[in-house]
């Protein structure tokens, strides 16, 4: 099953919820970080590609349709040359927001990370810090400017890299429509999901 949405949006940026809308809209199983903490089985391929290791996309994301958050959104590049018509979300908010919201979350598991008794989880969150922590933000992800700074660049890497017409900047909160007109999907009726604030990415990696 080949990639036909790839998530280049950091985490904290409604990966949860666009997960959820890409289920909704067809284009699951979407692969999150979340499935990694379900599933130990996953962890040594996200491992692999973590220590730099050549890896067959296809075997990392066997059965998946889509994908948001990291560890993927790491190798957006990568993910971007092997499906090269999957079409590419840039998930994206206010950038104080962004920080506040990342740094009571996954940066606080991440300086935790000693304190996991589940070794799954711990091991998890080693992978995630050494993408994060390390090849994202240098080891300066507690620096609040620094980070912000690697956020907007961020963008302008994805957007210079990306031709327009395959790539979605897309805000969570603008719902349904613009992200349904990109994917040439119907727009559902019901209400754009809104999941995982603080409290309910706290308990998915144990509180």
């Amino acid at each position: 099953m080949a990639l036909a949405v790839i998530g280049a949006g950091f985490g904290r940026t409604g990966t949860l919820s666009l997960k959820a809308a890409l289920e909704q809209l067809g284009f699951g199983p979407c692969h999150h970080m979340a499935e990694i903490f379900a599933d130990p089985e996953q962890l040594t391929l996200w491992q692999a590609a973590a220590r730099g290791d050549q890896v067959d996309w296809d075997e990392v994301l066997d059965g998946y349709r889509a994908t948001v958050d990291w560890p993927s959104a790491y190798f957006w590049r990568e993910l971007a040359a092997a499906y090269p018509t999957a079409k590419v979300v840039l998930s994206t908010r206010d950038p104080d927001s962004w920080y506040a919201s990342f740094e009571n979350t996954i940066l606080r598991v991440v300086n935790a990370v000693d304190r996991i008794a589940d070794p799954h989880i711990r091991a998890t969150t080693e992978m995630g810090g050494r993408l994060v922590g390390e090849g994202v933000f240098g080891g300066r992800a507690d620096d609040p400017e620094h980070a912000k700074a690697v956020y907007r660049a961020h963008h302008d890497e994805v957007r210079e890299a990306i031709g327009a017409e395959r790539l979605l900047t897309f805000d969570v909160r603008d719902g349904w429509q613009p992200l349904c007109e990109f994917l040439e999907v119907p727009a559902p009726q019901t209400p754009f999901p809104n999941l995982n604030d603080a409290e309910q990415f706290k308990a998915l990696v144990g509180g």
